[in-house]
């Protein structure tokens, strides 16, 4: 059985009344839509054949027809009027996010509450985490005879801070000290090359200024091994309540929304991102089961030609497809356009 021009018509058709009114779509529903004359019963049998094929699903026997995860990805990849983006749109987005460029966290944060409330679903996005990231600044910062705090600035804009304690007192001598090793072996240098080696090897070279030193040296290892981890920030999970798709696992969604670890794997993942377009999972596409019943679409943005964290929307199956992936794809690489001057500042 092949898809004609007129069965393309159909699901198309189907896909979109039912992306607007979450409603099961019937044959007289359907004829009102249709831009060509045909019977009601020619079309509940292209429909019948769209469901032989897979296109399609009947939730109940006397209910209209829904599209299955398979309808979905084909209307996608073959059926989808693309939305273009308009000036004025972009403009809006460049102008939010501008008042959060400073500062990486707070861009996506911003970023993330602009997509959850385009799309009405979650957003999700991960902060820049690179290896290649270079150590730009490092700041001490005493807050007590023995305690101080040490800041790491890293070209991505990154700020990670930590404070510490140490047996001998905090001076300007040793202070200058820290700031004359830093300089020599760590500023310009990649963060990865702040290891627990590295600092052993400093401190035998010190001697008995070793027990000054080690504690702010050993902070300073653990803010590069922070740098390096990626954290995932959640934005409008809440949207997701307003769904009826959702009425028998928004608990175990919200519960596997919160934990961090499977939505990492699922970004880090090798996935298809077809001529730069974001990455579409649908429905029984999604690896987890919690997520069986969504989609999930997101793009890589990337920091100076480097895929730095990924940005993108977790919501029903029955979102608009055609208007959130070009908005996702241009919020990803407004984001990393951004990210990007910051590092050359």
């Amino acid at each position: 059985m092949e898809m004609t021009e007129r069965k393309n018509k159909i699901l198309s058709a189907i896909v979109e009344r039912y992306i607007q009114t979450g409603e099961p779509v019937g044959s007289k529903a359907l004829l009102d839509t249709l831009d060509f004359n045909v019977s009601s019963a020619t079309v509940r049998n292209e429909m019948s054949d769209l469901i032989e094929m897979g296109y399609l699903e009947q939730p109940h026997t006397s209910a209209g027809r829904v599209p299955s995860t398979e309808g979905y990805r084909y209307y996608v990849e073959k059926l989808m009027k693309v939305y273009d983006i308009s000036e004025a749109e972009k403009q809006l987005i460049g102008l939010k996010l501008r008042d959060s460029v400073a500062d990486p966290h707070s861009l996506l944060e911003t970023a993330g509450s602009l997509l959850a409330d385009l799309s009405n679903c979650a957003a999700v996005s991960t902060t820049p985490a690179d290896s290649e990231a270079v150590v730009k600044r490092v700041e001490l910062v005493p807050v007590g005879t023995h305690t101080a705090m040490v800041l790491m600035l890293t070209s991505f804009g990154i700020i990670k801070t930590r404070v510490c304690r140490t047996e001998s007192e905090i001076t300007l001598d040793s202070a200058q000290m820290f700031y004359n090793i830093v300089g020599k072996n760590f500023i310009g240098k990649p963060v990865s090359e702040i290891t627990v080696a590295k600092i052993q090897t400093l401190a035998l070279s010190l001697g008995d200024k070793a027990l000054a030193m080690i504690p702010l040296l050993v902070a300073l290892s653990e803010l590069s091994r922070m740098t390096e981890r990626t954290e995932l920030l959640l934005e409008g999970q809440s949207n997701l309540l307003n769904y009826r798709e959702y009425e028998r696992n928004a608990f175990e969604l919200m519960e596997f929304l919160r934990r961090s670890e499977p939505l990492n794997r699922i970004f880090s993942a090798k996935t298809e991102q077809k001529n730069g377009q974001p990455s579409i999972l649908i429905g029984k596409e999604n690896r987890f089961r919690e997520l069986q019943n969504s989609t999930m679409i997101f793009s890589k943005y990337s920091i100076a030609g480097h895929e730095s964290g990924t940005l993108g929307i977790i919501g029903p199956t029955r979102i608009d497809y055609a208007r959130l992936i070009p908005s996702i794809k241009y919020m990803s690489e407004v984001v990393g356009i951004m990210l990007s001057d910051n590092m050359e500042d």
